[in-house]
């Protein structure tokens, strides 16, 4: 059974939703975010950069850093950018990017639930991270960006979300990178309740993104001051049923060949693959256990070989982590994907290009494209209480921060 909580968002008036709303702040280059600092005051970017243009600075992700971040956002609240629904609602928040509507609600996901494994997870997090974190929400009080949830289809749900779309909704704007926003606030008690009893049916939902921001917010409920709050065993989430995410494939990229001639590391993968040279149409991988290869201004396939992984095994089955058993811990070298500097990830939305133009730059010596992890194959890894290798998805849609805040006082 699925519980959403119905909540008083703080949010942008109507007229400056466009200018507040933003991606995190690690999504945009230095120079972008420079420009959108200084051109847009309305931008929550400056709640989340206090500092920018002052000469009073502080440590990173400490406590004094942590408390400017809540006075900037009190400041927006006093000059009235931001408001508060004076009564408990529900959101619905619709994406429409390259053809593809991403439609799903927003309210307050239960800590309860997490704890109990009904929001269940596929990646681990780091206890120094959760620490920070749920410092953070300590000191700043609020969850501005929420976390992406998904479950199976709910027709009845999706007949109710068409037909609130269908009227006006609050916000509705397009951002630089061509994707419209719409949001629409369900006050209707009659109809928050019909909503809140279609979840109850659906017994399990799936973190796509944001494994962090669960594990610090349930850290953070454990040690809550005796202080009270509706919200306070709650954090802010978007959920969204599961035919209408989108899962794209996570590439990488690697600085170098471990020492290795070209020819020496082809050598090398023959053990475990069936390799062919391939013409660039060609070159996407076009199923599982096929992967694609960028090296020296030619495009390999690579096809595992049966008996290099475990077709019945939830994560050794997938593409990820047969390339990271077989190519890049034992011959590159790279065992830690998290923390090793020769590797970097490229999302699929750049396509076999993204990889080649990476390469061509001379900034990496090889690249490989993915086959997508399927819906089926991440649900299935999270119910057998498994983790994913890092960088395994690159998951849409990615949700703006600051249209829909939530108090946890």
């Amino acid at each position: 059974m699925t519980v959403i909580k119905a909540f008083k968002a703080i949010r942008p008036t109507r007229d400056k939703a466009y200018l507040v709303a933003t991606r995190p702040f690690y999504a945009y280059k230095q120079n972008v975010l420079d420009a959108k600092l200084e051109h847009n005051p309305y931008t929550f970017l400056h709640v989340i950069n206090p500092e920018f243009h002052t000469g009073d600075k502080t440590k990173p992700n400490s406590p004094e850093r942590f408390q400017k971040i809540r006075n900037k956002f009190d400041e927006f609240i006093r000059a009235g950018v931001l408001i508060q629904d004076e009564m408990e609602c529900l959101y619905l928040y619709r994406q429409t990017k390259e053809g593809h509507q991403f439609t799903g609600l927003i309210g307050g996901a239960s800590i309860d639930q997490y704890k109990e494994g009904h929001i269940k997870k596929h990646e681990d997090t780091i206890t120094e991270r959760e620490e920070v974190f749920s410092q953070y929400l300590k000191i700043v009080e609020f969850n501005v960006e929420p976390v992406l949830l998904f479950h199976r289809k709910h027709d009845h749900l999706n007949d109710l979300f068409n037909v609130i779309t269908e009227e006006r909704p609050e916000y509705e704007f397009s951002s630089t990178e061509k994707t419209l926003h719409e949001v629409w606030i369900i006050r209707d008690i009659d109809r928050i309740r019909q909503i809140q009893e279609y979840y109850t049916e659906i017994d399990d939902v799936y973190i796509a993104d944001g494994h962090h921001r669960c594990a610090s917010s349930a850290r953070l409920a454990e040690n809550f001051d005796k202080k009270e709050s509706p919200n306070k065993n709650h954090f802010l989430a978007y959920y969204i049923s599961e035919e209408k995410l989108q899962i794209l494939d996570y590439n990488r990229l690697i600085q170098d060949l471990n020492g290795l001639s070209n020819a020496d590391f082809i050598a090398a993968i023959q053990t475990n693959f069936i390799i062919n040279e391939v013409n660039k149409a060609d070159a996407k991988p076009t199923g599982l256990h096929e992967m694609s290869m960028y090296l020296d201004n030619k495009w390999y396939k690579l096809i595992a070989k049966e008996d290099t992984f475990d077709r019945t095994h939830p994560v050794s089955r997938l593409d990820t982590d047969i390339l990271t058993k077989n190519i890049l811990e034992p011959i590159l070298n790279i065992t830690d994907l998290k923390t090793n500097s020769r590797i970097r990830f490229l999302q699929g939305d750049k396509g076999m290009q993204g990889i080649s133009d990476a390469v061509n730059s001379g900034k990496f010596k090889i690249g490989f494209g993915l086959f997508p992890v399927q819906v089926e194959h991440l649900k299935r890894v999270a119910d057998e209480g498994l983790i994913m290798p890092p960088k395994s998805t690159w998951i849409e849609p990615k949700l703006r921060s600051g249209l829909t805040i939530f108090p946890l006082y």
